[in-house]
């Protein structure tokens, strides 16, 4: 058996580095930025000891040299000695954070950095780096450090002064606009804001300090909530609502989510939420560790128990961050249920724009699921004689819930109130303009009806169904109650047959349409029409889903009931004309022409009505419709 040690070659330790641990070269600015705040915080933590004294203004100063084409960070942190330089800068990956934090017995949250990599992605940028430094210990040397990016360096002593260190950047031909002010403003914008120690160019203070989630809820009001997400989120309106984060157990997670007023432009994929570590942005990709229905959501989340790659730019998966992701989805279901309970007008003012949010959580998160699956809500159109007294009434106990002129319920709510009809149904409707005619007939027989979206309802109503065996959604135009039926009994002909049979045995001949199914009924409801296309509940869902998976407009099935109302003027014209009335009223021989062109006006204005025509179908309509009336007024004649 042979034994040997792992070697790794100097000569490419830079290039790798360069090329593999740094994806973009504009984080060297936050990882040299970094190193100087974590000297700072050394410089307190060993103050404390006794073993230095610490500084009376803590800042990181950023020069630009023109002329040099130099850039140099500066900090009165604790500075390093000969030997820490050694130690510390020549060997690669060696992390003194991590016996700082052993020596003085403090959590390792203390820190941003702990890789000992973020110094050398100064080299990504410049052509010679140099460190001159001098320690806060008593007695200590001033030190110059420098190197040209190869395995060689220079160490001497310096003139310096002042306890801290100054990182100075001699940038490459290629790198020139790091020594503009604005870019290296917009950087420290981006990166460095919120560190809680002054960062200045130049002699000006360029970062905003003082982040708002790490103060305590009750420090903060709306003002301040609304001012940093404007902050963060300039030209975006105010936010709906937001969910402060602020807990050290079981994970060190500060921050602040808010639910924006979706539109088109909602990322689903990527996310808006901002990551920091110790108050320094890492990342906006947080897909990792916020679950894919919260992704649209804004806000910042800062945490050191989130882990992260070398270059602290991503996220690794592990245990732990799905377990933050569970934390947060409760924390979020937590506050949902909290303003329905508490706030159930605002509730209701909002829903419109979270409720997406919620509804493929729950399809998604079976936890979140149980969680929020009763801070669902609907709104509602209550049926025509429901009284004042009685809305004002489940108002009062919270049973139902007004805003404006909207009513918005529980399903449960719904289902206390509708228990009367001894059923499963849950009838809703998903456009009121194309399915006004079916909505007004439920609504006229004082049946309550839901309002769904067209498009997360065609998938959230069938996962409740499977989830509940109490619920049975039916929409408004997928068939008529029994209730709805004038039950007077009719007079039959000698062969049998009612006006019903007749009049259905008259309108399918003159459709001649084996796709199309004609029932006729007496429907008593005032200004029903004379028809309404119905369309079988899984018919229709399995027509609309194959659509949505085309990413088309659903259109009218091909196969549908034709709803005749035979108590309609116009229905009871047809049947006199036709002479198939079972009281003949006068002698008229029947004139089967005109019947049909009739029948076929009643058919097509029903698909009219639900958006059932194209642009042609319309054109020939109208067409049609002129050639009806005018035959009618010449019958006149």
């Amino acid at each position: 058996m042979e034994k040997g040690e792992i070697r790794i070659n100097t000569e490419n330790i830079f290039p790798i580095i360069k090329k593999a641990v740094y994806s973009d070269h504009e984080i060297f600015l936050r990882e040299l930025v970094s190193n100087a705040f974590d000297a700072i915080s050394k410089r307190r933590m060993a103050s404390f000891a006794g073993d230095c004294e610490n500084c009376d203004n803590p800042q990181v100063n950023i020069t630009i040299d023109r002329e040099k084409k130099s850039l140099k960070i500066s900090d009165n942190g604790i500075g390093m000695n000969d030997e820490e330089i050694k130690k510390y800068i020549n060997q690669v990956a060696f992390s003194s954070a991590e016996e700082f934090l052993e020596k003085y017995q403090k959590e390792d949250d203390e820190f941003i950095g702990h890789f000992g990599l973020g110094f050398y992605s100064s080299f990504m940028v410049s052509e010679r780096v140099e460190i001159i430094t001098k320690s806060a210990i008593k007695d200590a040397k001033p030190i110059k450090w420098s190197c040209d990016g190869s395995p060689n360096y220079s160490l001497e002593e310096s003139d310096r002064e002042d306890v801290g260190t100054d990182v100075i950047l001699y940038l490459l031909d290629e790198e020139k606009e790091f020594i503009e002010p604005e870019r290296i403003k917009s950087l420290i914008k981006k990166y460095c804001d919120f560190m809680p120690i002054d960062v200045l160019l130049d002699g000006k203070t360029i970062n905003k300090k003082n982040p708002p989630w790490r103060k305590q809820p009750n420090e903060l009001k709306d003002e301040d909530y609304i001012e940093l997400y404007k902050y963060l989120y300039p030209f975006q309106g105010d936010p709906l609502l937001w969910i402060h984060l602020n807990t050290d157990y079981p994970y060190n997670i500060q921050g602040i989510l808010y639910f924006p007023k979706l539109t088109g432009r909602a990322d689903w994929e990527k996310g808006e939420i901002k990551l920091f570590c110790n108050q320094v942005f890492v990342s906006d990709s947080i897909k990792e560790i916020v679950p894919k229905y919260l992704l649209p959501l804004r806000g910042v989340i800062d945490s050191t128990d989130i882990p992260l790659n070398v270059s602290r730019s991503a996220l690794q998966t592990d245990r732990k961050v799905r377990s933050i992701s569970s934390f947060i989805s409760k924390k979020i279901a937590n506050k949902l249920k909290e303003l329905l309970n508490n706030e159930p007008e605002f509730y209701s003012e909002i829903w419109d724009s979270i409720s997406a949010f919620v509804k493929i959580g729950i399809i998604e998160d079976e936890k979140f699921a149980e969680l929020s699956e009763n801070n669902i809500i609907f709104e509602t159109k209550l049926g025509h004689n429901k009284s004042e007294i009685d809305i004002n009434k489940e108002l009062k106990e919270k049973s139902l819930i007004k805003y404006n002129d909207r009513f918005f319920t529980t399903l449960l709510n719904y289902k206390n109130r509708n228990k009367s009809f001894n059923e499963k149904k849950i009838i809703y409707c998903t456009d009121e303009i194309s399915q006004t005619n079916a909505l007004n007939l439920w609504l006229s027989n004082d049946r309550e009806v839901l309002k769904a979206d067209p498009l997360i309802d065609a998938q959230f109503l069938p996962w409740l169904e499977n989830k509940n065996d109490d619920y049975q959604f039916q929409r408004v135009d997928s068939e008529i109650n029994d209730e709805f039926n004038n039950k007077t009994p009719e007079i039959v002909d000698k062969d049998g047959n009612s006006n019903k049979d007749n009049l259905k045995d008259i309108i399918a001949k003159a459709l001649n349409n084996e796709k199309v199914t004609v029932q006729v009924q007496s429907i008593n409801s005032k200004n029903s029409p004379p028809a309404i296309i119905l369309l079988p509940e899984q018919m229709r869902r399995i027509n609309d889903m194959g659509a949505y998976m085309e990413q088309k407009i659903p259109t009218l099935p091909e196969y549908h009931i034709l709803l005749v109302n035979k108590e309609h003027p116009l229905i009871k014209g047809l049947s006199t004309l036709t002479g198939k009335n079972i009281i003949v009223k006068d002698s008229k021989k029947s004139k089967t022409n005109l019947s049909q062109k009739i029948v076929n006006h009643v058919y097509e204005m029903a698909k009219l009505s639900i958006g059932g025509l194209d642009q042609k179908q319309i054109i020939d309509l109208q067409l049609n419709n002129a050639e009806l009336i005018t035959e009618l007024l010449n019958s006149k004649k």
